[in-house]
């Protein structure tokens, strides 16, 4: 038995890892690279897509399974299998990076061809998400074993990240002996809205596990409620708006939880709220289509109501709506993607709200390094925005507790009960967050832990 480390290690992005075993080669994740490993999604697949039997998507976020449409253009006929969530929300994901790769192709190729140059065609385009879909032929509930091969079973776990998330737990007979394999997937936050808190994993002789957050520990999720409604009242005080980047999937459910939760509480200023996004809109109706992902709490709201919809709240998926937005000069917050900021229609609020000091950025979101977020976020200004310098004026928020990443502590509690593993390899984490968290897990339970480089190959 080995394992392939394609992707997801020493970064948060384009997760990717090859399992061999029982003459079957079986890929756990197969995800975008974003950020500074962008470039890594236009190299070859460093295995024969041809030659993979099974995906397993732990999740439907992007850098999980934004190159499944690649590897099926690249050969890929094997079977994915994934909970029901993730099959309908990957749908809906997939087709929209598909749409946004197609749409910066043509951004990119007007603006080369000046200069003599061509860009990188997109990496796939709609027909691919099509034929991918139609290989997501199982689907599983949690806590059912499923098997492989007589030699190799696999489980899906409730990883409590986002709406059908799961952690991989994978036991393989090998010489007559039984070996347990753990892949953590995204591990979400405890107490927070929507989702169930993670399960814990079962005993195991080898663990995969992402560190995005290995370093640190998040404020409690109801302090960085507090966090959000200073940044309302702040702006509003001063008669801006609140700007929220956020991730379409989750993110974007999750703060318009919130905001119901203080209007119904009278907290909320007199406000419009803008759900700018098309693809978050059809993401929280998915998302009411499967209450039975949701956490006790959630479930009883949505018994009684819409737990995703307050007065004032607009949807806005045509163009020209969005563009109306810029024309509120204050009491508006603006939820748009991308999360990242590496494209989308926020840029256009940051363009018309970034420069001014009585509005608020509210980062909700992880930023990996290279993006415009994360710059901003280290005191970079001015910046460049749709090919204008804009001066960064506007107050910036972080708020982690917002995260659907599990922090420092969540890993190690979650870690302990795998009693022991033989080996814990670090991955989806930057390479000075995984060497913290390393150190904190040999002091904390004495566990070897080993961080992986990208391409390596080890046997297990």
């Amino acid at each position: 038995m080995r394992v392939g480390f394609y992707g997801g290690v020493e970064g948060v992005t384009g997760s990717c890892f090859l399992l061999e075993a029982d003459n079957k080669k079986v890929l756990i994740d197969c995800g975008l690279f974003q950020g500074l490993e962008e470039y890594k999604n236009y190299e070859p697949f460093p295995f024969n897509p041809r030659e993979i039997d099974y995906v397993v998507l732990t999740h439907a976020h992007i850098d999980h399974c934004g190159r499944i449409p690649l590897l099926v253009r690249e050969g890929f006929r094997g079977k994915i299998i994934s909970t029901e969530a993730t099959k309908r929300i990957a749908l809906l994901m997939l087709l929209d990076a598909a749409k946004v790769m197609y749409e910066n192709y043509k951004v990119q190729l007007k603006k080369l061809q000046r200069v003599g140059k061509v860009p990188n065609p997109p990496l796939y385009e709609e027909y691919d998400v099509l034929e991918a879909i139609e290989l997501f032929r199982i689907t599983l509930p949690y806590d059912k074993e499923f098997n492989i091969t007589n030699n190799l079973k696999i489980t899906l776990k409730d990883a409590g990240h986002i709406l059908g998330s799961a952690f991989v737990e994978v036991e393989v007979y090998e010489d007559k002996k039984s070996k347990r394999l753990i892949f953590s997937g995204d591990l979400g936050n405890k107490n927070k809205p929507i989702v169930r808190d993670p399960q814990r994993p079962s005993k195991a002789d080898y663990v995969f596990v992402e560190t995005t957050y290995g370093d640190r520990n998040h404020k409690s999720f109801e302090e960085s409620k507090e966090e959000l409604l200073d940044a309302i009242n702040y702006a509003f005080k001063m008669g801006g708006n609140v700007i929220i980047p956020s991730y379409a999937l989750e993110r974007a459910q999750e703060v318009l939880f919130v905001l119901r939760e203080f209007y119904e509480m009278g907290k909320l200023p007199k406000c419009k709220i803008f759900l700018d996004s098309p693809l978050a809109i059809s993401l929280t109706n998915l998302f009411k289509s499967h209450p039975e992902f949701f956490d006790e709490e959630t479930y009883r709201i949505f018994l009684e109501r819409d737990p995703f919809k307050l007065p004032n709240l607009y949807y806005t998926r045509d163009v020209e709506e969005s563009k109306s937005i810029n024309s509120v000069t204050s009491g508006a917050i603006i939820i748009a993607g991308s999360g990242m900021l590496t494209g989308g229609r926020i840029l256009y609020h940051l363009k018309y709200n970034l420069w001014r000091p009585e509005c608020a950025l509210v980062f909700v979101g992880y930023q990996p390094k290279g993006t415009l977020g994360r710059r901003i976020i280290e005191g970079e200004s001015p910046v460049k925005i749709l090919g204008e310098e804009i001066e960064v004026k506007a107050k910036v928020y972080t708020i982690n507790g917002f995260s659907s990443h599990t922090d420092q502590k969540g890993l190690l509690e979650w870690l302990s009960y795998t009693q022991n593993p033989k080996k814990v390899f670090l991955i989806h984490g930057e390479r000075e967050k995984m060497t913290i968290f390393e150190q904190k897990l040999k002091e904390s339970l004495g566990f070897d832990a080993y961080i992986p480089t990208y391409g390596e190959l080890l046997e297990l």
